[in-house]
């Protein structure tokens, strides 16, 4: 059994990630964290029933007490480099959904484990689904260079756009390099109104009650456009991949990112 703790474990994706290892056969739930923790039993949080594992509110403490192998983070932006700096220093290997590390941070904790003999897994998408949406609007970018993103989350997400919606971007750029779109006299009535952009490649936020976490990348070219969307209706979509990582961290080589890099 590998000995995985959560943090975050209050959050919505939180108890998702308690409720998805306790019933997994190959994982072990050993510790839980949230500041805002009143210690409350793990198995009344999913309803399992008692389960003698409580929610601290000190990550140190809980890895301390409870020695776990693996931590997997869905706090928020604020907290998450200083969680996973935490984790690696003390020998237990991040699973890192929280969005919001910006490549200097992944670079510094890059080094960190490779000075810590420690695995890590940063991934800004745990969706199998989105995942190969991802790859598939790689794939399209050779053919099809014009693209927007259009990414959709519910009103409570903190950052803008997404870690998905770069991600994306980033593996288009790869492949298809920076190059300008639209007219070249293109001018925004309102600011902000074309979006965010990334090597030429726009990106648009929307944020309302109702959606959880959802992405179309729009391809256009002579005479044609083409569409590739995601929908995650459920924070459960998440699941198998926050497993799938829980399991393979232990033997990759260094910090990865990107759940594409560990799919079979």
């Amino acid at each position: 059994m590998i000995r995985v703790m959560v943090c975050g474990a209050y959050g919505k994706m939180g108890r998702e990630v308690l409720r998805a290892v306790h019933e997994d056969q190959q994982l072990s739930i050993v510790g839980a964290m949230d500041i805002n923790s009143d210690f409350a039993d793990v198995g009344d949080i999913i309803g399992a029933g008692k389960t003698g594992v409580t929610v601290g509110n000190d990550l140190v403490t809980v890895i301390n007490e409870t020695k776990p192998q693996v931590m997997v983070d869905f706090t928020n932006p604020e907290a998450v480099m200083n969680n996973t700096q935490l984790a690696i220093k003390n020998g237990v290997c991040p699973v890192v959904g929280t969005t919001g590390l910006a490549e200097a941070d992944i670079n510094e904790l890059r080094k960190l484990c490779t000075a810590s003999k420690v695995n890590a897994i940063i991934s800004p998408n745990f969706s199998i689904g989105a995942i190969l949406m991802m790859k598939l609007a790689q794939e399209a970018a050779k053919y099809l260079p014009h693209v927007e993103i259009i990414e959709m989350h519910h009103d409570q997400k903190l950052d803008a756009p997404s870690g998905t919606g770069l991600r994306t971007a980033e593996m288009i750029a790869s492949v298809r390099g920076e190059m300008r779109q639209g007219h070249p006299r293109e001018t925004e009535k309102l600011p902000g109104a074309r979006g965010g952009e990334l090597a030429g490649i726009r990106l648009h936020s929307v944020r309302l009650p109702g959606y959880v976490a959802h992405q179309e990348v729009i391809f256009g070219g002579l005479g044609q456009t083409l569409s590739i969307r995601h929908d995650s209706i459920s924070r459960e979509s998440f699941m198998p991949g926050v497993v799938l990582a829980c399991k393979k961290v232990l033997t990759v080589d260094g910090l990865i990112v990107g759940l594409e890099h560990i799919m079979d």
